[in-house]
């Protein structure tokens, strides 16, 4: 029941921030000048939208009674004022109702219609062109698996857009070069990021991959070819089949960028932060170089001035393709640091150019062809600080004699760096202390029972195997009661002496095999590669009779040749190249 001159509350609307004026009563419920209900004389009170003395906050006269709250007869109002009209009342609020429904609706509409825009401009394209499966993660003791993406930047010159930005004419229309080669790796536990670059000239062996539009099939390569030429035997599923091989990392996704791409991206992001030493100028007599143009100390760069930041190597460092390497690092940390002072990305406007930039720039592999998985990948990246964000090139060599001038994964470390990403141990030296790995539960037969065969793995890019060596550890199994161990002469060059397996009841075994010989049970892997238990005898042992301890690595250290860089290092300078100042 009511009291005497009160009406029926509506239920927090104030507190929903509905628009009051709907709610007062007054002559044909149209709202007066200062936007509240009532006014003239006929209404129950004043035009400026007076209340009952109640303080209830209904409008003075009621809901079609008198102050006393008796009801009036034939629906008639003080002052003379005309009949009430409840139904045209209640049409109002339906008809704003549905207003307020279909405007939902729409915009929600609107928003699908958008992202079902930005997800079309999305290139997608098949994972892995290789013809081995990869690998799955190893889930840790939460089940959590961690997640590999790799960043591929793309040299084509295949668009008016490309061809200016990319200059060389000759290369119009040509085979394009995967440039930029970026693992990120995500730690299953989120907790820390690593990001690894390949040098473009690095020299390798590239896998048998097969074009998934033209069906021409590239066979594996049998000499070493440039890394940056994976692009072109189908695509940048090969460049990741190339990652596979040589590295072992099981690949999650991958993002490929072209020229304009990045200088869209930078615009829409805005400027980034980078330092020089000194002023300089990416251009020689021959007219090599970027044409970046920078003055001494910080400089904010976007655009097209960020995209001669990441091409630049003449007038960085030594003018090779490592320095080269170390500046993308340097941008790719400012950037992120930019990002997450959270300034850009609180503009709408901003939000949008960047959303419209990365779905027109980018092209991904089918499994993350969607701008609500991007959305999550996104998602999954904030959480890790950045101060846990690390930076690192593969550890490298330089070629000798007509390699001279390429460079080839460093025997030792490159392997080292690899097996922390796959590992899961994070770069920034923050991992927890590991315990040696368990010993599986499968029992190892009799040394006179478990077959070896031993492989020389001895020899690199950079050096001729030790002659002999794998009939040499063959005799040392031999005279350890594994009289069924053989050699078998076919190279296959390998950074550290590994035991692989190829199913898990010969994991005892393996690890058997690998405990006589003192090389770590770490080193016992399992591989699609082998039929039997193998011995790879690598660079790491390439003499002797006892496997050095010295190479047993220290599993949660990054090599200082990898050139690690924090996140969080504001401190970064770039050294100049003498000859490239002003």
């Amino acid at each position: 029941m009511r009291r005497p001159g009160t009406r029926q509350r509506v239920p927090h609307a104030r507190e929903l921030g509905w628009d009051d004026s709907l709610y007062e009563d007054g002559p044909g419920d149209t709202a007066g000048p200062d936007g509240a209900s009532g006014g003239g004389n006929g209404g129950a009170g004043p035009g400026d939208g007076s209340v009952s003395p109640s303080g209830d906050g209904a409008a003075a006269g009621g809901e079609g009674g008198d102050r006393s709250g008796r009801k009036r007869k034939g629906g008639s109002r003080r002052n003379g004022s005309r009949p009430r009209n409840r139904r045209g009342k209640r049409r109002i609020l339906l008809w704003v109702s549905a207003a307020l429904a279909l405007l939902v609706l729409g915009t929600a509409g609107a928003g699908y219609l958008y992202y079902r825009h930005l997800d079309g401009k999305l290139k997608k394209e098949d994972l892995t062109l290789g013809d081995k499966p990869m690998a799955d993660h190893k889930a840790n003791s939460a089940g959590q698996t961690p997640l590999n993406i790799l960043l591929i930047g793309s040299d084509a010159r295949d668009s008016k857009e490309n061809q200016k930005l990319g200059g060389a004419k000759d290369t119009f229309g040509g085979t394009p070069l995967a440039d930029v080669q970026m693992l990120l790796h995500v730690s299953a536990d989120r907790s820390n990021m690593s990001v690894v670059s390949m040098p473009r000239d690095t020299m390798l062996k590239m896998p048998k991959c097969t074009d998934p539009d033209t069906r021409e099939v590239y066979p594996a390569s049998t000499d070493n070819v440039q890394t940056n030429e994976s692009l072109g035997r189908g695509g940048p599923g090969c460049t990741v089949a190339t990652w596979y091989e040589l590295t072992g990392i099981t690949i999650d996704h991958f993002m490929m960028i072209d020229f304009a791409g990045v200088v869209s991206m930078a615009d829409a992001i805005g400027g980034v932060p980078v330092c020089v030493q000194a002023n300089v100028h990416s251009r020689n007599a021959e007219g090599k170089g970027s044409g970046l143009k920078l003055k001494k100390g910080e400089n904010v760069i976007q655009g097209e001035q960020a995209l001669q930041w990441l091409r630049t190597r003449y007038g960085f460092e030594d003018g090779s393709d490592l320095a080269r390497t170390h500046a993308q690092h340097m941008y790719m940390n400012s950037m992120v640091r930019e990002l997450r002072k959270g300034a850009k990305l609180t503009d709408p406007g901003k939000l949008m150019s960047l959303a419209e930039a990365a779905t027109d720039a980018l092209t991904v592999d089918k499994g993350l062809g969607g701008v609500k998985k991007l959305y999550d990948l996104a998602e999954e990246l904030k959480k890790v600080p950045t101060n846990r964000i690390t930076m690192a090139t593969m550890p490298n060599v330089y070629g000798e004699g007509t390699q001279a001038g390429r460079v080839f994964p460093k025997p030792g470390d490159a392997e080292q760096l690899f097996t922390m990403v796959r590992d899961d141990v994070p770069l920034d030296g923050k991992a927890s202390k590991r315990k040696p790995p368990a010993e599986t539960k499968d029992p190892a037969a009799a040394p006179a029972d478990t077959g070896v065969l031993v492989r020389n793995g001895t020899g690199s890019t950079t050096q001729a195997p030790t002659p002999q060596r794998a009939t040499a550890v063959a005799g040392l199994l031999v005279g350890k009661g594994y009289t069924k161990a053989v050699s078998d002469s076919t190279p296959d060059p390998t950074e550290r002496t590994q035991v692989l397996f190829p199913s898990a009841d010969l994991e005892g075994d393996a690890q058997a095999v690998a405990k006589s010989l003192g090389i770590p049970v770490s080193s016992a892997k399992k591989s699609a590669d082998v039929s039997g238990v193998t011995v790879v005898v690598g660079a790491d042992w390439r003499s002797g009779d006892t496997y050095p301890k010295s190479a047993a690595p220290d599993e949660t250290k990054t090599p200082d040749t990898a050139r690690a860089l924090n996140g969080a290092d504001e401190t970064e300078c770039m050294e100049i190249q003498p000859g490239f100042t002003f």
